[in-house]
């Protein structure tokens, strides 16, 4: 029959039915009559408009018939509001190993109402996708439609609160917005599939940690509408859900996916504390454990989201207040080679690391247990900057594409090495053995290993790990074993190259397997070696850049063996070019490279001066770096060095912040204030899961449409004679805030408390204060009861009850000593900005009279310097402009400071040039510096920073010191284009 090219690329990834497929890549699986054999990995992806097939066995994905290890790293464009630096961390993904980027698509972020989306700007979801076709990153797309992530409502937009239907079930309401999103999502996905070579979407995710309903039809039904619906748009990949935790929820089979076989997913995420041992499912799995090849023997091992580190709660109650740097110590490189190892031990051929840059929940995007910072602890900071745990990441990364053995790996005899756990896996169809030694002790042990017929003696440092492996090809000579790790082998012109790693001093020992006595040099660093009985044996410490030259013996391409310790190898940068492979080594990052002519052409970044060393096929005899010609000569080992060092980064100036002017505001306490035009609260029902008071009107802020940051009240009254008390019931989540006045005199506020371990996880916080009424009012006429509600946004739905429905603001407001009748008015965020989103603003007067923008006239405002401390109650506006002139090849991620004295109690919204970049709470913390992500930020021109410090009278308020901060430089970077 005659296919179409959608039918072409479903059947083709059908792995369990065993098609066999001819065209652009046929794939059978693992237990049809012909298995496929391991080969080359596939070239990194790009957008070439060719057709390609995306197909599964058990052990990993069959990318045009070649088995692919998804090495992957989680990033959210939502959380870097700056198009321009999209490209920046890609590109810095690429570089270190990665070969998959995962990515959530947040619908509150895209959509701010029912029918509208909003796909523009730093919402561009279609830029984002080809920028990582550009960079050669396959994409995991996760579109929801509910994705948790820390986000406020768990990314349900804040319109849904106030709809009919419970979310995340089988509901048509819910489920008619849902197609609505999905929609216009696929509108753009379908575009970009692999597949159909539009783009790299390589997996799509449907629905994120869902455990509720599992066995209920209401879950069953819903899932199967999500992936009918996803397929109906046009994605043809395959698909999958996220398991919360190894439960084996919603294998293949679960639900009905209309007939289809075989393109289905089993998924789990793992999150385990690094005072633990990382646990086994999969090839090692017991003890009654479900999760990986337990639950789908016949899907690969998949791990949708792995720890790359942690979120932190407001006041830093998880790491003792010291933020994401306790973070990052706490699961760092060791964390990372100890548990990915052992997931690779395990069979987990699809690893995603959640998260590899954090960024940051700028404006209203955070959920209410989270502050602004999203830095996570990743391998990447907040600031775009790599960090140590890069190290393990490149390593593996790199491992895992250039040396395809580890793409089909089965468990083999158990081996023992005293004090460590050690994972003994084989290829079957090359023959190479692979061994994971765990050491789960505080101390290093130093044990004895049975591999290759060699006793060998590997030392494991406390709570770390390491691989080794025998049996690997090293292009045109086979590896009997290496107590090194190894990192990569490519054939460069008419030289192979091999590259080993480990920790700095370490003595490690490599044995390649010789017919006959090779002529072996040490061109460089401390190596020895020796040669008898068919096998070379060389003995390197591990200290910069060990090269050792292997020629002959009866092997007519020659081998270069480079010995690299930690810190070195993140300098060793493999890339294909259209001549073929090169190696690069010396700058802090290789960029692009590229070739055209005799001209080898890279970009990339230097933090200090650095020589630059090409391994290129032998067409190549220029070189040039960032646009530059360079001057290269010949070295012995066969690479090309440059004549004289690439720059490093110049010095970097920050301005002192001085000038600032300031005004107070708030009118909306005053009696006369007129507002006529604010909504008012007359609704009696509402489908938030918030009952209603007996008697009171709806006063919950969604319910009028105000879904983000601070909302307004006034209640107008008669007949209050004999009031003593008000008493009002707010709902905010945690750190909440209200501040109440009567007739333009301060009653008084209330805060939501700092949520220790026990409570951080609770959800939604509620509150009733009880504030006395002054002596006016008591004697009748007409009063102004004014109320500010700061919300931290809506509660994430994880277990699938409506909690992001729960309400926001006042909830009731009763009386003692009489009971006036009272006319409530309401006011929030004044419509949506058009660049910067619906998150960006709330109900501030300041906010709504545009004191936060640029160009604003604030002449008539006052001048003042900080540090400031001012007693009252409610908000003042600090303003001023500061002047960069960063060198433009000079790429510096810069950070606001604020610090004071934390007795003080007050917070700040911080704007710069209109932008929302957060809330800081002097007296809570942990996180005094924002970063200022370059395209919002002016690094050449004028910026504007307006703070809005909101008080509640109890303590001085500041600001405090402010200033800038550079986080970190380098000289090279991307080109960015301003925002906003």
């Amino acid at each position: 029959m005659e296919l179409s090219r959608r039918t072409f690329s479903a059947l083709a990834g059908t792995a369990a039915l065993g098609l066999a497929l001819g065209g652009s890549g046929g794939a059978t699986d693992a237990h049809a009559a012909h298995p496929v054999p391991t080969g080359p990995a596939p070239a990194p992806p790009d957008a070439d408009g060719k057709r390609h097939t995306v197909a599964f066995d058990r052990y990993s994905l069959l990318v045009d018939g070649r088995r692919l290890v998804v090495w992957s790293g989680e990033m959210h464009p939502f959380r870097l509001p700056s198009p321009s630096l999209w490209r920046d961390v890609l590109q810095k993904m690429r570089a270190h190993g990665y070969n998959a980027v995962s990515v959530y698509v947040s619908w509150n972020y895209h959509s701010p109402a029912p029918g509208r989306y909003d796909f523009t700007g730093v919402r561009d979801l279609d830029l984002f996708l080809r920028t990582a076709a550009e960079t050669g990153l396959y994409v995991i797309l996760r579109p929801g439609p509910y994705i948790n992530a820390e986000i406020d409502g768990g990314g349900f937009p804040g319109w849904l609160t106030v709809t009919k239907g419970t979310a995340r079930t089988a509901d048509p309401t819910y489920l008619s917005h849902v197609d609505q999103w999905l929609t216009a999502v696929n509108r753009i996905a379908s575009r970009r599939l692999y597949s159909d070579g539009g783009g790299t979407i390589l997996l799509y995710q449907i629905e994120n940690e869902y455990d509720s309903h599992v066995t209920e039809p209401a879950g069953r039904d819903y899932m199967a509408h999500l992936y009918q619906k996803v397929r109906a748009d046009g994605i043809d990949v395959p698909l999958f859900h996220n398991d919360k935790g190894r439960n084996g929820h919603w294998v293949p089979g679960s639900f009905d996916t209309g007939g289809e076989r075989g393109r289905w997913l089993y998924g789990f995420d793992g999150y385990p504390s690094p005072s633990q041992a990382p646990p086994d499912w999969g090839h090692f799995g017991s003890g009654g454990l479900t999760g990986g090849a337990t639950a789908s023997p016949e899907t690969p091992g998949f791990v949708p989201e792995f720890g790359g580190g942690w979120f932190d709660p407001w006041g830093g109650v998880w790491f003792k207040g010291k933020g994401y740097a306790e973070s990052r110590r706490t699961r760092d490189a060791a964390y990372e080679r100890r548990f990915y190892l052992t997931n690779l031990a395990n069979g987990i051929t699809l690893h995603n690391v959640y998260m590899t840059f954090g960024g940051t929940s700028w404006g209203w995007l955070p959920a209410p247990v989270v502050y602004t910072s999203y830095d996570y602890g990743a391998a990447f900071d907040e600031g775009r900057n790599p960090t140590a745990k890069l190290v393990p990441m490149h390593q593996f990364g790199h491992l895992l594409q250039h040396v395809p053995d580890f793409a089909k790996l089965d468990r083999a005899a158990d081996v023992q090495a005293d004090g460590l756990r050690v994972y003994h896996l084989t290829n079957a169809d090359t023959g190479a053995h692979v061994y994971v030694l765990r050491n789960d002790g505080t101390d290093s042990v130093t044990s004895a290993l049975k591999a290759a017929g060699t006793d060998l003696r590997v030392t494991v440092p406390g709570r770390d790990a390491r691989l080794l492996a025998t049996g690997l090809t090293l292009g045109h000579r086979t590896l009997r074993y290496s107590t090194a790790q190894p990192m990569l082998a490519l054939t460069v012109g008419q030289q192979d190259i091999a590259v080993f790693t480990g920790r700095a001093g370490e003595t490690t020992r490599t044995v390649l397997e010789c017919a006959s006595e090779p002529a072996v040099t040490v061109l460089e660093g401390k190596a020895t070696y020796t040669y008898t009985s068919g096998a070379l044996r060389v003995d390197a410490e591990l200290g910069g850049l060990t090269r050792v030259s292997v020629v002959g013996g009866e092997v007519g391409t020659p081998l270069l063996l480079l010995f690299a310790d930690d810190d070195t190898s993140v300098r060793l940068w493999p890339r294909d070019t259209p001549a073929g492979p090169v190696l690069v080594y010396g700058p802090a990052l290789l960029r692009t490279a590229g070739s055209s002519g005799t001209t080898l052409r890279l970009t990339g970044d230097t933090a200090g001066a650095v020589d630059l060393e090409v391994w290129a096929p032998g067409g190549l005899r220029q070189v040039s770096w960032n646009g530059a010609d360079l001057a290269m000569r010949a070295t012995p080992t066969g690479s090309l060095l440059g004549e004289r060092r690439l720059a490093g980064v110049g010095a970097v100036t920050l301005p002192v912040l001085g000038g600032w002017r300031f005004r107070a505001e708030n009118p909306e306490s005053a009696p006369g204030f007129d507002d006529s035009r604010w909504q008012v609260a007359d609704r009696t029902a509402s489908y938030s899961t918030t009952p209603v008071p007996d008697g009171q009107p709806v006063l919950f802020a969604d319910d009028y449409g105000f879904h983000y940051g601070d909302v307004w009240y006034r209640g107008h009254f008669t007949g209050a004679t004999g009031v003593e008390e008000v008493s009002l019931a707010y709902s905010t989540g945690t750190q909440g805030m209200l501040l109440a006045w009567m007739d333009g005199e301060p009653l008084g506020g209330h805060r939501m408390p700092v949520p220790d371990n026990d409570t951080v996880r609770q959800g939604s916080w509620s509150d009733t204060v009880v504030l006395p009424v002054p002596e006016k009012p008591r004697t009748g006429g007409a009063h102004v009861l004014s109320v500010l509600v700061r919300r931290m946004q809506h509660d994430q739905d994880g277990k699938a009850l409506d909690t992001h429905k729960v309400a926001r603001g006042l909830t009731e407001v009763t009386f003692k000593g009489g009971s006036p009748q009272v006319t409530w008015r309401m006011q929030g965020e004044a419509g949506v900005d058009p660049v910067r989103g619906p998150q960006n603003n709330g109900g501030l007067y300041g906010e709504r009279a545009g004191w936060h923008l640029p160009g604003y006239a604030d002449r008539e405002w006052r001048q003042t310097a900080l540090p400031r401390a001012e007693r009252r109650q409610g908000v003042t506006w600090y303003r001023t402009e500061f002047r960069l002139a960063v060198d433009p090849g000079i790429d510096a991620s810069v950070g606001l400071v604020l610090d004071d004295d934390p007795s003080r109690s007050y917070r700040v919204q911080i704007f710069l040039n209109g932008w929302n970049m957060g809330q800081y709470i002097n007296d809570v913390g942990p996180q005094h510096t924002f970063v200022l992500p370059n395209g919002v930020l002016r690094t050449r021109d004028t910026n504007t920073l307006a703070l809005a410090v909101l008080s509640d009278g109890t303590t001085p308020a500041g600001p405090g010191r402010v200033r800038l901060t550079l986080l970190g430089s380098a000289a090279g970077g991307v080109p960015v284009t301003p925002v906003g």
